[in-house]
């Protein structure tokens, strides 16, 4: 019997599902999982990171295409927890991102809660749902392909 993970899950544990690193893994902890269904994730929005020194200054905003890359490392996070594995010598590429759309803006201070869901999984790619919310209102939402690869050596 495959035993659950204990929740929260931290940066050390995320460390070993993804295979981002700073400046670019964009999920701090996991709170809420369903094996092959669902997951919800934080990203805590500091007004220290690196992006907001070009976009914009005086004015930071989140670029809205790393809101959909933070949703697509919840859904490695959710293939991941589901199949029981860490990240050693796999890694998923995006392939596709539809019905992207962008509600209000992210700034700093902001806490993104990433929903993401399981939609469908063909060989080795996986269709997610996913949604990015602050203080309960929608920010961003996706259908995103990703497909898992073999890493080569």
């Amino acid at each position: 019997m495959i035993q659950e993970p204990s929740l929260p899950i931290d940066i050390h544990g995320i460390q070993r599902l993804l295979p981002h690193r700073y400046p670019f893994l964009l999920v701090d902890r996991v709170v809420e999982f369903e094996r092959n269904r669902r997951v919800r994730c934080y990203k805590n929005v500091s007004a220290n990171e690196h992006f907001f020194q070009g976009h914009f200054p005086g004015r930071p905003v989140m670029p809205g295409v790393l809101v959909v890359e933070a949703l697509a490392q919840a859904g490695g996070v959710l293939s991941h927890l589901s199949k029981d594995i860490e990240c050693t010598g796999r890694i998923s590429y995006l392939v596709k991102v539809d019905k992207a759309r962008f509600a209000r803006m992210v700034v700093p201070g902001d806490r993104l809660e990433l929903d993401v869901e399981i939609r469908r999984e063909i060989r080795n790619m996986t269709l997610y749902a996913g949604t990015a919310s602050v203080d309960g209102a929608e920010v961003a939402c996706a259908e995103i392909l990703c497909a898992e690869v073999q890493e080569r050596e």
